[in-house]
């Protein structure tokens, strides 16, 4: 365990570093959102996109591990919505509290360190789980938000979440490389030198992003995002191995690299989600700055364990 924790020290370094220079007022809030849209766009597009265009569409698709990643995901969906019901919470909120206790920063710190804590035959996989988030809960919110608030579901609904994924560039960077790969056009060297050069830039400008956000993260009671954070790190990579493991029976690595994706702090999409539908967020920005904070422990405990018991 000391060398994986060891080995992510630079990621969290990073985003110390980045939440030290806002605290010191080196990095404004409006310089981060600036950071963040070049990463979101561009680099992380950039990074995804040589990827995809790389892999065999065959290997990235493997609707078995798709599906355990999804049912072990819901278990815990609607344990959280259960239990916020129980609570008295509202329909908006129990919605927002589950997708927060699902949705991990993939993009932002799956994508950076997960394919250099297990290799590069981990990219695929990391992938599915990113087009998981994407295409199925990212939509799944939106439906249940917006449905529960007119009472139905509707074609301009549906039309809005097309157009949303559409215009989402992690989807489009993702479905465009699949596309490349799926017909077999060789990727040529001086696109894949240039996605690689702007690609390069997406690990520490998306983890300086994180850091620097989190110096402007709103403070509040600690009971729910506690709740939340522990739900993210500890209780998601639990449902998802049940499923990968006992039901599904997936390959060991394959099982072990789904486990760890599980285990990514709580993503900010989810924050951004929150404050559109004037849901209150307050309690999920607390989330998301404690279960990034605590993740450098649960993260590098959660790659030992996969990695000494499957691997």
């Amino acid at each position: 365990m000391l060398d994986i924790f060891i080995n992510t020290l630079p990621f969290f370094a990073l985003i110390a570093l980045g939440y030290g220079a806002a605290k010191v007022g080196l990095f404004s809030r409006e310089a981060t959102t600036h950071l963040t849209r070049f990463v979101f766009y561009f680099a992380l597009s950039a990074m995804l996109f040589k990827f995809s265009s790389n892999l065999d569409l065959a290997d990235v698709l493997e609707w078995e591990f798709m599906a355990a990643y999804v049912l072990g995901s819901l278990l815990l969906y609607l344990m959280t919505v259960i239990i916020a019901t129980v609570r008295g919470e509202r329909f908006e909120i129990s919605i927002i509290e589950a997708q927060s206790s699902v949705i991990g920063n993939m993009g932002w710190m799956g994508l950076a360190m997960l394919p250099i804590l297990f290799g590069v035959e981990s990219i695929r996989y990391v992938i599915m789980v990113l087009i998981v988030d994407l295409i199925f809960f990212g939509p799944l919110i939106v439906i249940l938000l917006v449905g529960h608030r007119e009472g139905r579901i509707h074609f301009g609904l549906l039309k809005t979440i097309g157009l949303g994924l559409v215009k989402n560039p992690l989807v489009v960077s993702i479905s465009t490389g699949l596309l490349w790969a799926a017909f077999a056009i060789p990727v040529p060297d001086l696109l894949n030198r240039f996605m690689t050069i702007l690609g390069g830039a997406s690990t520490p400008g998306a983890l300086f992003a994180i850091g620097a956000s989190m110096a402007y993260a709103a403070r509040g009671m600690l009971a729910t995002p506690l709740y939340l954070a522990a739900n993210k790190l500890l209780w998601h990579p639990v449902c998802v191995a049940i499923m990968a493991l006992v039901i599904f029976q997936l390959d060991p690595f394959a099982a072990a690299v789904m486990i760890a994706c599980a285990a990514m702090p709580v993503a900010g999409n989810v924050y951004m989600v929150a404050n559109h539908y004037n849901v209150p967020s307050d309690r999920i920005s607390v989330a998301i700055l404690i279960s990034t904070a605590v993740s450098i422990a649960t993260i590098s405990a959660t790659v030992a364990l996969v990695k000494q018991l499957y691997l």
